[in-house]
């Protein structure tokens, strides 16, 4: 920042670009990994990085080129949906990034356990996290504005997308944290997974990585059924 006399946000931008241009060297230390490694690009929260920065996207496909499976994970602070106006500038930042990184993409509403320091919430949790009919907060946003048309044009423009969608993460509870990587698993293909009996007779894949084998016989029940477990249950997780 003091060399090149950038602020906060430029100095991230020279950053990711900086990367870009030295692609070939994080390909090279990614190559150092094994092959079933779970890999972790812990972004920071400027959202111009993903939402209108080119670079970003430009490694994305040329790491797609290189055969790694990747998914888009957005953490999106829970107290946001206390507030509507809020709730739907993170819907429009949320449709935004899923259109401009093209990935398989989950978007988490994080630190869920402290959602009950913030007030009572105007509709069920699930409203939030399924992206139900956007209209009901009409009445809740300041009325007589020249933003509530704004805001409610917007609505429409998330729902007509209809790609939108939360899961909930906290991160101190291990079943929460536990489901949220099944989730991501499922987006990226990684569950689909050769059984051992499946290995024992042999498939021809024996020589790839557990993450490239798949497991043709539950690959449509698990692309299509719900992901079960303790902390499945939205309405569970509100009432907790």
């Amino acid at each position: 920042m003091h060399e090149f006399g950038l602020g906060p946000n430029g100095a991230m931008l020279y950053c990711i670009e900086y990367l870009e241009a030295n692609f070939d060297w994080l390909v090279e230390e990614l190559g150092r990994l094994h092959p079933d490694t779970w890999v972790v690009f812990d972004l920071p929260g400027q959202v111009e990085l993903s939402t209108n920065h080119e670079s970003l996207k430009n490694m994305i496909v040329k790491l797609g080129k290189h055969d790694y499976r990747l998914a888009a994970v957005n953490l999106c602070d829970a107290h946001y949906i206390t507030d509507a106006a809020k709730y739907i500038s993170v819907l429009l930042l949320s449709l935004r990034t899923m259109l401009q990184l093209e990935l398989p993409h989950v978007n988490v509403l994080s630190k869920i356990d402290l959602l009950s320091q913030f007030g009572d919430l105007d509709f069920n949790l699930d409203y939030y996290t399924e992206v139900q009919d956007l209209s009901y907060l009409g009445n809740s946003l300041p009325q007589g504005t020249k933003f509530a048309a704004l805001n409610m044009r917007i609505c429409e423009l998330v729902q007509d997308f209809g790609l939108v969608g939360f899961e909930t993460l906290a991160v101190e509870d291990r079943e929460s944290m536990l489901r949220l990587m099944r989730v991501v698993d499922r987006a990226t293909g990684c569950v689909f997974v050769l059984s051992a009996s499946e290995e024992s007779h042999g498939t021809g894949e024996e020589k790839l990585p557990s993450t490239r084998r798949g497991n043709f016989d539950s690959l449509f029940t698990t692309a299509a059924g719900s992901i079960g477990g303790i902390r499945s249950d939205v309405k569970g997780v509100h009432e907790r």
